[in-house]
């Protein structure tokens, strides 16, 4: 590994220090950004927007952070010798990354830069970047890639995820991966051959406790095993297969928050056997990820409400026979969020890309598919309400759930946010293994692209990087599954969904123009991979207002007197 030692321990001992060190930097970025966002003793929505860009680079510089960190801390000898080195080169490249960008925010608050670039310029961080990212050690990892036949990024399961990781891997190669490119290609609708084995395996019913159906324990949330499920499933395809526990997870934690003991026993059982199927509406035309902004509303009526107004990106609406509305029904919009509540409205399921569903008393509802690049298979609806009646079962919590309706959907998106960090993860390991395979079987001028420096460090960087996600989702899912990780999953999505769209890249690059033809799945990989960062939480709105508004408002709290 170096002229260190063999297995990487000492160069392990130095990454630890280097990032320790960096973290107090880390911490007095933070702070700093915390007094310039202050106006009488409490942050200011004006001044946080004026310090927009140092607040974006901030979150992702704690991503970053977190994941070198957590993939240092597992590091020894229960990771194979090439995970061990992949390891160390992820950790590195965050080391220069952070610094970085660390180094631009202290610019920004006129914070002295001297210590960070003592830091980076330091013998330590000098030799881990000679150690790990110069060319011959980069060429001699990928070289090391190429020719190991282990399991890049091996995740230690216990005997009944590891069982489930292997079903699903092998489901999803048989009779997902056959059809994924002609679903792509064509535009369609995913079809019941996969539904129907999908729903006899239990894959609609993983958040839901096993009281009402599913398959989760009772009183906590098994995380784990959905990683697992949807990682397999978004390896052969995300929009045909691994995408299609989104919506159910939303939806059944939103229930399970705030849903009166009638509407768990009414909705869960069904939603977990995949009848119905589900979408959630929460995005409108001029109200992307403003969620306290949402303007369609709901009117009362005898026995319920009528909906109307516009949604739009509402995944798989076509196919669904329930769909989550979130909903203004209180008028004052003064409000803000607390005028939200959930209203769940059902339909028939239509497999076309446009429907009009009337009611017996005349409301409507108009859907019509939105082209995309990619994500294809389950298609994102406008939708437009019309009069639309929704009893007053429906109302997720009921009265007493009115105006509460943000927060169950945000008790929702924590599990969509780890679940597309999941999705990532599986997108990254098809769009490596595919790379890996092209560039031993491609040659040019006269030898296969693997036996080349460059194609060698481009495959190790990509492989560094989703051994560092991956064990990141998992370690973030442990966290969920014991109580906490709210913040965490957050940063794991940032992390995983912009490293799946660079990993896509580059492994479309090293198949060079067959990477740009349709009929090679890495084409289809590049174009899913992008929408990681925008569903779910877009990347922008996630980092400055979960992010780094968070991380300002417990740096504040610790200096309170």
């Amino acid at each position: 590994m170096s002229t260190i030692d063999s297995d990487g321990t000492a160069l392990a001992t130095r990454a630890t220090a280097a990032l320790a060190a960096l973290r107090r930097h880390f911490d007095r970025a933070v702070l700093g950004l915390a007094k310039a966002c202050l106006k009488s003793g409490k942050l200011d929505s004006q001044r946080l927007d004026e310090e927009q860009v140092a607040s974006y680079e901030l979150a992702l510089a704690s991503a970053e952070l977190l994941a070198a960190q957590t993939i240092l801390a597992e590091f020894g000898p229960s990771i194979s010798d090439l995970d061990r080195r992949l390891a160390l080169t992820c950790a590195v490249e965050a080391i220069v990354s952070v610094a970085e960008k660390l180094q631009a925010i202290f610019l920004d608050l006129d914070i002295d830069t001297g210590e960070l670039r003592t830091l980076l310029g330091s013998e330590e961080v000098l030799t881990l970047r000679r150690a790990m990212l110069g060319g011959a050690a980069l060429s001699e990892t990928g070289r090391l890639l190429v020719d190991s036949h282990h399991e890049i990024g091996h995740i230690a399961l216990g005997p009944e995820l590891a069982m489930a990781q292997e079903q699903f891997r092998r489901m999803a190669a048989e009779l997902v991966a056959p059809l994924a490119a002609g679903i792509h290609r064509h535009d369609l609708t995913v079809p019941e051959e996969l539904l129907q084995p999908l729903r006899e395996m239990g894959v609609f019913g993983l958040s839901i406790p096993e009281c009402f159906g599913g398959s989760a324990p009772n009183g906590r949330d098994d995380t784990l095993m959905m990683i697992v499920v949807t990682e397999a499933l978004s390896e052969a395809s995300l929009a045909a297969a691994g995408s299609l526990i989104t919506r159910p997870e939303i939806l059944s934690r939103a229930l399970l928050a705030g849903g009166t003991e009638a509407q768990k026993q009414h909705w869960l059982p069904k939603i977990a056997t995949g009848e119905p199927l589900c979408g959630i509406a929460i995005t409108e035309p001029d109200y992307g990820s403003d969620v306290a902004g949402l303007q369609l509303r709901g009117t009362r009526t005898a026995g319920g409400w009528l909906l109307n107004g516009a949604k739009t990106w509402c995944t798989f609406a076509g196919k669904a026979g329930l769909i989550m509305v979130v909903t203004r029904t209180d008028p004052d919009k003064s409000l803000g969020h607390r005028g939200l509540s959930i209203l769940l409205a059902e339909k028939p399921a239509d497999d076309g890309h446009e429907f009009a569903y009337r009611q017996e008393g005349g409301g409507r509802l108009i859907g019509k598919a939105i082209p995309t690049i990619g994500y294809r298979g389950m298609h994102s609806f406008d939708l437009s309400f019309e009069n639309f009646f929704v009893p007053d079962a429906n109302v997720i919590g009921g009265a007493a759930g009115l105006g509460k309706g943000f927060y169950f959907t945000m008790a929702g998106m924590m599990g969509g946010r780890m679940q597309t960090a999941a999705r990532a993860s599986g997108i990254m390991r098809a769009a490596l293994l595919a790379a890996l395979r092209y560039a031993n079987d491609r040659k040019v001028f006269g030898a296969p692209l693997a036996r080349y420096a460059l194609t060698r460090a481009k495959l190790a960087k990509m492989a560094a990087r989703f051994v560092a996600c991956r064990r990141l989702t998992y370690a973030v899912a442990r966290l969920l599954d014991n109580g906490g990780g709210r913040m965490e999953a957050s940063l794991v999505k940032l992390f995983a969904c912009r490293s799946a769209e660079w990993i896509t890249r580059e492994a479309l690059q090293i198949h060079g123009g067959m990477g740009y033809a349709e009929e090679t799945p890495v084409s289809r990989y590049f174009v899913d991979a992008r929408v990681l960062s925008i569903f779910e939480g877009a990347e922008e709105t996630l980092a400055l207002k979960v992010v780094a508004r968070g991380l300002l408002e417990e740096a504040l709290e610790e200096v309170s007197p």
